[in-house]
Order: C-alpha cells, then structure tokens, then sequence
C-alpha cells in the first residue's frame, strides 16, 4: 500500500471538500498505515502551519462526523510544498520521499497535459500512481493525446482516470441488484425492457461554477462521463469477475455498441436548453446568460439529453435515454428502467396496459420495484403496488472508496485509455451536431421541468 499522497492542486475546492473527508473517514476506519503522509501542493506561498489551518478549518465543516482525534492526527501528517509546473526542482520536491507516491491532479482539464509533462521530467517514482479527475480530455483528439502522454509517463495500471460516481454504492448497486437476482437478470435485455432513463437532474443552478460550468457545458460536465457510467453499468453483459481486466473489458463493451449518430439523428433524438429566469423553491434565480462571470455568446447548455441505441445482442430496439440539468424543479436522480407491457390484460383499463419500472435512486439511496395489480374487481383501474428498499449506508464516502484503491492499486472502478476515447467517441457528433445548430438551443424557466420537447 502507497503511503505517500501528494496532491497538485492542494488548497483547491475539490481537495477540501472531498479528498481531505475521504482520507478523514480512511484514518477513522484503519485504512491509513501510521506512516501515511499527505503533501499539499500549489502555487500559494505558504508554510507547513497554514496549511495545517486550512485543511482542519475544511474537516471541521465536511467531516464534523469523524472523531476530532482522528482529524488532527491527518492533519498532522501533512505538509506543504508551493509548486510550479514550470519548475522542475519544485516538482522533485514535491515527489521527494521514500518509496512509491500517488500524485492527484486536483487541477483545471487543461493543465492536465502540463502536469503529467512536468512530472514525467521530475522523474515519478517506480509503481507511483498518478489520478486525474473528469473530465478527461476536452473532446476526441485531446484524449488521445493526454492518452500518449500518460503512457509515457506511466504504465496504464498505475493511471487512475477516476469518476466518483462509480464509487457510489447506489450506482454499483445497479450492477449489483440485476447479477445478484435470478429473478432479474434473465429478463435484462430488450424482449423485456423498453427503455431506460439515466436522470441527474438538479434544482440548484450555476452556483458560482461560471468560470468552469460555461466552457464546458452540460453535455461534457454530467453526460460524457458520469451518465455514461452508469450507461456501461446497466447495460454490460455480465463480467466473469468485477477484477479490473473483466469489469472494464465488458464496459468498454458496451461504448462500443452504441449506435453512431448521424446528423438526423442528432436532430431528432438530442435535446440542449438553457434556464431563464425563474424561481424555484424559495429562491429567485437569475437567467443563466445573466449569471456572473457568464458569456452568453458561449450558447453553454444548462440542460442535456440524447437517446442512445445499442447494437447487440442483448439490447435492440430498447432505448437509452441520459438526461441532466440544473435549475429544475426538483433535484431527480435516478436510474429508471421501464418493462414492457403485458401483452394483454383480461380486463379494461382506460390507459391500455400499464409498464412495471424499477427505479435505482441514486441520491438520495433507494430501490423501487413499481407493480400493477387488480382493485376489487376485474374491471377496476391497476392499482401501483410499490416496493421500497432501504439501502445499507457505505462504509465510506465515494472519495474515500476512490483513494482506497488509488493508495492499495486497485483499478477495477478506474477508467481505462480506451474506454475514455470510446466516451468521446459516442458523444462527437453531438458536440459538432450543437456547433452546427442542429439541434436548437431551447430555453426553459429555472424551477420547471426543462423544456418541452420539440
């Protein structure tokens, strides 16, 4: 097991929000050796004490459930080195120590290319393990070409490409409820399932994001990455173990049935808007293109959705819709899978046979199998017989399960080269379809149900 965690990027949002609670809730569990050794690294010019300060003043707020004693134990593990991608002795600083390091890039995707160059000159230590965040490369061409770099500096199992909902335990639950249940997975497949919706819908908006969120968009932000995911999860044929070999071999599996869309296509089966003013909850949201730090000229989308078919054998005919948005009504995530109908009831319905759905709610966590089933006569409307499953709360946090396997090199829930290009890939003609209006960009009110369908 690594010992040694140096992040790039180490007084930013993302470490003190996720990573500094991930390794509190590690310590809390035993999972982090006496000599573990945590290094923050950025460009500020501060000393071992202040950032001491800054991450207890983090914990306190986003790991207030971990025993005090176990944050300043982490705390005091750690140190500080100010960095310089254009200094290669302040990278050789970073990375100096005994044995293996894990390097997390908790930095913008463009400095990506940059960092892995600077670490590659610095020289990473043998078996040291280098993590990126999403998204992975800003379309196609960018991917390959980090790709090759990344293979310069490292072999593929020691790069981690994480994407945190994997490590959710509503979203490995999908994988887990369909092969654990007899009862499911003979029914898994397109003679008995019409569609499923992968939903990350939001109520909150933009909430300060300008200088990321408008450059990037809805479609590379949730869809290319995170939706897709779960598209693997739900729709791979059933791996020989969940070893990293097996579980991502059937996941790339799966990109790579997925139908290319053309620009009819495009048209016709993707949808991207944008929110107007509106009010949602109690709160008053300015229009998107009014946001602070917003450029409206960008046409950024706040909403995205593409129906996606599959060619295979398990999945014709059965269609795959990946919806996200923000500023809408109410916060919808979930994984929605929508049966067949019967094909005919021996009594009257005025709705014509009704479709069973399984629902996976990804947050908050739960599981529904919705039924129909008669009223106390033959001829009475269906009555929705529903089942809820609590689910059993993680051991630890989605980051905490990420640097788990970082720190032990289990890579099994990291995305391969090969399956990031493929994400790029099945989404392309859609970033260029947008470029070129074919779909239009729609508006709906922030604290609505997103825009109508055209």
């Amino acid at each position: 097991m690594i010992d040694r965690l140096v992040v790039f990027g180490g007084t930013g949002d993302l470490t003190g929000r996720y990573l500094l609670p991930g390794l509190a809730a590690l310590r809390a569990r035993g999972h982090l050796s006496d000599g573990f050794e945590l290094v923050g690294a950025s460009r500020e010019d501060w000393n071992d004490e202040q950032f001491r300060s800054w991450a207890t003043d983090w914990l306190e707020r986003e790991a207030a459930g971990v025993d005090a004693n176990t944050t300043s134990t982490l705390v005091r593990s750690s140190r500080y080195q100010r960095l310089d991608l254009g200094d290669p002795a302040r990278v050789t600083a970073c990375l100096a120590g005994e044995g293996p390091v894990a390097v997390y890039l908790a930095l913008p995707p463009a400095v990506f290319p940059i960092a892995v160059s600077a670490l590659h000159q610095a020289g990473l230590p043998a078996e040291s393990q280098v993590i990126l965040e999403k998204p992975f490369g800003e379309d196609l061409e960018s991917a390959r070409a980090l790709n090759r770099l990344l293979a310069q500096l490292a072999d593929e199992r020691h790069v981690f490409r994480v994407d945190h909902f994997l490590a959710m335990t509503t979203v490995q639950n999908v994988l887990g409820t369909r092969l654990a249940n007899r009862v499911l997975e003979p029914i898994w497949n397109s003679a008995h399932i019409d569609e499923v919706e992968i939903i990350w819908e939001e109520s909150l908006a933009l909430e300060g994001r300008a200088g990321y969120y408008d450059h990037v968009g809805a479609l590379k932000d949730m869809l290319q990455n995170h939706l897709l995911q779960v598209l693997c999860l739900v729709a791979m044929e059933p791996p020989i173990t969940l070893g990293e070999r097996d579980l991502r071999d059937r996941k790339v599996d799966v990109l790579r049935s997925v139908r290319p869309l053309e620009d009819d296509d495009v048209a016709t089966r993707t949808r991207r808007a944008r929110y107007r003013a509106g009010r949602a909850g109690d709160r008053d949201i300015p229009a998107y293109a009014e946001e602070d730090g917003v450029t409206p000229e960008h046409r950024t989308e706040t909403f995205a959705e593409v129906a996606l078919e599959l060619d295979s054998w398990r999945w014709p005919d059965t269609t795959f819709r990946l919806r996200t948005g923000k500023a809408m009504r109410q916060d919808r995530k979930e994984v929605v899978v929508h049966f067949r109908p019967v094909p005919h009831l021996p009594f009257e319905h005025p709705a014509g046979p009704l479709s069973n759905r399984l629902r996976f709610k990804l947050e908050p966590e739960g599981l529904t199998l919705e039924l129909t089933g008669s009223g106390p006569s033959v001829s009475s409307t269906l009555v929705p017989l529903t089942l809820d499953a609590e689910m059993v709360p993680p051991e630890l946090p989605a980051y905490g399960r990420i640097l788990l396997d970082v720190l032990t090199g289990n890579s099994a829930l990291s995305i391969r080269a090969d399956e990031a290009e493929e994400a790029w890939r099945v989404l392309t003609p859609v970033v260029d379809g947008w470029s070129r209006d074919l779909a239009p960009l729609q508006e709906y009110d922030a604290g609505s149900d997103g825009p109508s369908r055209r």
